[in-house]
């Protein structure tokens, strides 16, 4: 028996079918939050949904949101005829695939968010299947995810069309060719981290002005916000944005020199790039080979 066609997957996407199940081996953070946002959208049902950890608790949680959670990948694996996301830790991530090859293959496509495990180890623990490689952020976790994934060599279009719209549940995705995923690590994996940063010095120059902290914090973070809708609706390049409200001899230019001064766009900049050599370095990268061959 052939196994079940992605297409019949998509098609079904919006109704109530105990079909189409979609399998998640780990339920930690980023895959809860992912789960969660494809139920929320209706893209699946919670019974639709199957989940192992090896953590009483997670499964507890799980079983309570009305997910099929259980202890073993394998019944994940009999159970999901549409997709199988990794999400465990990269040390777990053969043992994983090692269950994904024991059981018996129902056709679904083998969706990874393990931190730089490539499409190459995926395919060399998993041959003969369809593979996808995805770099989620924590953002997922409120619905405004930025992800960026590339397709393995047995994937095809509808396997793209069903991880983005996936993915897309919980924020925004971008498909890529898999050696700019490490870039995509650097900006949006990571990015996060360095908008809280930014937030919470917005937050303490308030404080240093006068501010209470917690009138500084809401400020600075939906500051960040709003900036953020500004770019994405309005389509204009951040330059530009910046001179709209930069006037001659104000005030917002004489923030923007301190920046300049303190050497933000450089830090931020070096922040990324270290962010992406690092992805490299894991994903097995020599320091000559990312600096021969990526110049980094």
């Amino acid at each position: 028996m052939q196994p079940p066609s992605k297409k019949i997957c998509l098609e079904q996407t919006s109704r109530n079918t105990m079909a189409n199940n979609i399998g998640f081996i780990g339920t930690g953070m980023m895959a809860s939050s992912l789960i969660d946002g494809i139920v929320a959208k209706g893209i699946r049902t919670a019974n639709q949904i199957h989940c192992s950890d090896p953590y009483p608790p997670a499964r507890e949680s799980a079983s309570k949101k009305g997910y099929n959670a259980t202890e073993s990948n394998a019944d994940v694996c009999a159970n999901s005829d549409c997709a199988i996301f990794l999400a465990v830790k990269p040390n777990c991530i053969m043992g994983a695939c090692k269950d994904i090859m024991e059981a018996t293959d129902s056709g679904a496509v083998i969706v990874s968010i393990a931190a730089g495990v490539t499409l190459e180890s995926l395919e060399g623990a998993l041959p003969g299947r369809r593979v996808v490689r995805v770099m989620p952020n924590t953002p997922c976790l409120v619905g405004e995810a930025a992800c960026g994934f590339a397709l393995g060599a047995r994937a095809n279009d509808e396997d793209r069309t069903l991880v983005k719209t996936l993915l897309d549940a919980v924020g925004v995705s971008m498909e890529v060719n898999e050696i700019l995923l490490n870039a995509v690590t650097g900006v949006s994996g990571s990015g996060p981290a360095y908008v809280f940063q930014f937030i919470e010095a917005l937050s303490d120059g308030g404080v240093r002005a006068g501010l209470p902290r917690t009138v500084a914090t809401k400020l600075a973070a939906q500051t960040v916000k709003g900036a953020a809708e500004m770019v994405l609706k309005t389509g204009k390049h951040p330059g530009e944005l910046k001179d709209a409200v930069t006037s001659p001899g104000g005030t917002t230019i004489a923030g923007v020199e301190a920046l300049e001064k303190g050497g933000f766009r450089a830090a931020t900049i070096s922040a990324v790039t270290a962010a992406t050599k690092r992805s490299m370095q894991l994903g097995g990268a020599s320091d000559e080979e990312i600096a021969n061959k990526y110049a980094l």
